[in-house]
């Protein structure tokens, strides 16, 4: 039996249509996963699902009894929940009937013996375990804990904390309740990895109805067993997760584009008979064809209309092109970035190099924006170095979109930036789905998808070569993130992006910089993982730690210190490491059959490399490695490997050379 059935719902706002002729239904304990671009009214079906809201026609109907929740984009939270005199006990409250259960027990308990021995007591104390009411403690601290709060923060009154942090405790309220039915409209919005997967896990495992409305595709991949599709104000349904939904989608428009070229096809054929009978004066013939024209007609009407879907277009093409930077492009050396007299982050030694795909990953609050903003000129170095290479042009996206000027529209925003004319600003502002009257639409009444498709555009007419981007897919729909995706694959510029999106870590960067920190209150630290998302959550799972690394790396540089060091005298030395400025240094010079053997060494290093870097680039325009992931990946990760060895093998050459023997 359905927990909720929509039959022929319909919602309109004034004189559009939000949702026309809904119909599907939610089986008990089933996981269903809402997608759709913004504004096709996933958060409208949720709300008449939840009884927020009624169909202006049409009907939904739900099961006697049934217990819903709904967890909103933005915390729109109850007294109950803002009058709790901490975090704990508003999120503990989300048990309802156990904790009513619970404090009637108390009563009897505290009645004595009459009560104790009371069927009442009996009664109540065997549906309280049944129910799970004695591990209601332990649920309520691994669900706070699992959300990424600590426990300093437990006993924090909700009032004093972000609309971010809010939003994460009513959604653990919701976890701890006993609902029939949970509703999720963008739960990951405010989580970090950790918290992501943690709130994965304990969604695949619950007991219960769930329907969540999430651009997170991963998440969905993990989640959820069936997808409902919001287009064109009408609901398609689709088994399996995610990624099986992508699969069908293909199949089902393929389908759709044949059946709508053989009606069209069939349409021309009648009108032509049509016209051929009249002609001749048959026209009974021309009747019995006009009945069918009518016929296939209708068929045209009554089918889905697929118009062309606007999709977010981030090519490169319309702009300057940037200029090459040096090879590297940011070099940071004992950085300390925070507030003045807040330490927040400290960065050893760290340095992107030209084309690198850099994500900076790490839980909330440890330092990533800081460290962004610092590197981005925001904020000025507490100590240490930051040091951009020749001829670096930044572009930088910060998390909170700047403030537009009072009654400036996206045209006026966008011309102010860049410096374009209204012609050209039009044409280029077209590409990010701001055409026509939207051009002119006042900034402060965009939406957050929206503004941070303005923000893209403003970023991505710029000629930089250095991308800093924070957390960029926010507010943005699936189609808006794949576009962008692909962009920071293809693009030249070196680029740094903070995300919590898995997929775009994934399929974008090659490595990342991981910042945590050692305790609440401490400095976080940052260490770089050479290799992928999927590789760093794996090697996590295997123990793998900031803390470690930076052990390992200094151990590394001690070693290679003491091997250095002179025993009784002088030896020589051939440094093989990268050294920005020669000027003003002495080397070593070698004997001659030291610098022979060495420069035979080098040579076969620059030849192996050169030989592999261009056996690389030609499997990459191969057909058959484009078309497989895994192996695009592979090989692009191999190329940046083998391109920063042979960076080093050039470097190593410069130095032998002058080294050479007088």
């Amino acid at each position: 039996m359905a927990l909720l059935r929509l039959e022929a719902a319909q919602r309109e706002i004034g004189a559009e249509v939000i949702l026309s002729s809904i119909s599907a239904a939610i089986a008990r304990d089933e996981r269903i996963g809402l997608v759709g671009a913004n504004g096709a009214g996933k958060t409208t079906l949720l709300r008449l699902c939840a009884g927020l809201d009624e169909p202006d026609t049409g009907r939904v109907m739900r099961a006697k009894g049934l217990r819903v929740g709904l967890l909103a984009q933005e915390a729109n939270l109850d007294t109950d929940f803002t009058s709790a005199t901490s975090v704990r006990d508003a999120v503990r409250a989300g048990g309802g009937e156990l904790v009513a259960v619970e404090r009637r027990l108390a009563e009897l308990e505290a009645a004595g013996a009459a009560g104790v021995e009371s069927a009442e007591y009996g009664r109540l104390r065997e549906d309280f375990e049944a129910r799970g009411g004695y591990s209601l403690d332990v649920r309520v601290d691994s669900t706070l804990s699992g959300l990424g709060f600590t426990e300093a923060d437990w006993n924090r009154p909700p009032t004093e904390m972000s609309g971010g942090q809010q939003t994460r405790a009513a959604l653990a309220r919701l976890l701890v309740s006993e609902l029939d039915l949970l509703m999720l409209d963008e739960p990951t919005n405010h989580l970090d990895v950790a918290a992501i997967e943690w709130l994965e896990n304990t969604l695949a495992t619950r007991s219960g109805a769930l329907v969540v409305a999430s651009h997170d595709r991963a998440f969905l991949d993990a989640v959820v067993e069936r997808i409902w599709e919001l287009r064109a104000r009408r609901i398609e349904i689709f088994r399996g997760n995610y990624s099986a939904y992508l699969g069908q989608r293909e199949e089902r428009d393929a389908r759709a584009r044949k059946d709508a070229d053989t009606r069209a096809g069939a349409i021309e054929r009648e009108q032509e008979l049509v016209g051929r009978y009249r002609s001749h004066r048959k026209y009974s013939k021309m009747h019995e064809h006009e009945a069918r024209l009518e016929a296939l007609k209708e068929q045209v009407e009554a089918a889905p209309t697929r118009g062309r879907s606007r999709r977010l277009t981030l090519d490169g093409s319309g702009k300057e092109r940037p200029m090459r930077s040096g090879d590297v492009v940011i070099d940071l050396e004992d950085l300390v970035s925070g507030f003045p007299g807040v330490p927040v982050v400290r960065t050893r030694r760290l340095e992107a190099r030209r084309g690198e795909r850099i994500g900076v990953v790490g839980p909330n609050g440890a330092g990533k924006t800081t460290l962004l903003r610092t590197i981005a000129g925001e904020l000025a170095p507490l100590a240490g170095h930051i040091r951009l290479g020749s001829g670096v042009h930044m572009g930088y996206l910060a998390q909170i979109r700047r403030a537009a000027p009072a009654g400036a529209t996206v045209i006026d925003a966008f011309s102010a930036a860049t410096g374009l004319d209204s012609g050209p600003a039009r044409s280029y502002l077209a590409r990010f789905l701001f055409s026509g009257d939207d051009a002119f639409k006042p900034v402060e009444k965009l939406s957050g998808g929206e503004r941070s498709r303005l923000e893209l555009a403003i970023v991505g007419v710029t000629a930089a070569n250095l991308l800093l981007l924070d957390e960029p897919t926010n507010h943005l729909d699936i189609p808006a993130r794949e576009a962008l995706e692909s962009f920071l694959r293809e693009t030249a510029a070196t680029v740094v992006v903070v995300s919590h999106d898995r997929r775009l870590l994934e399929s974008v960067c090659t490595q990342l910089w991981v910042v945590d920190q050692a305790g609440a209150g401490e400095v976080a630290e940052v260490a770089r993982f050479a290799g992928s998302y999927r590789d760093w959550r794996a090697a996590v799972a295997a123990g793998w730690s900031v803390a470690t690394a930076l052990a390992t790396r200094a151990a590394q540089a001690q070693g290679a210190g003491a091997r250095n060091r002179p025993s009784d005298g002088p030896a020589p030395a051939a440094p093989v490491q990268r050294s920005r400025s020669r000027a003003g240094t002495t080397r070593q010079v070698l004997s001659k059959d030291a610098y022979r053997r060495r420069r035979q060494l080098v040579e076969e290093d620059l030849t192996r490399l050169g030989l592999r870097k261009s056996q690389l680039e030609l499997a990459l325009g191969d057909s058959s490695v484009q078309s497989n992931f895994v192996e695009l990946r592979r090989v692009s990760s191999e190329l940046a490997d083998v391109d920063a060895a042979l960076a080093q093998a050039e470097d190593a050459w410069l130095v032998l050379a002058e080294q050479a023997p007088r």
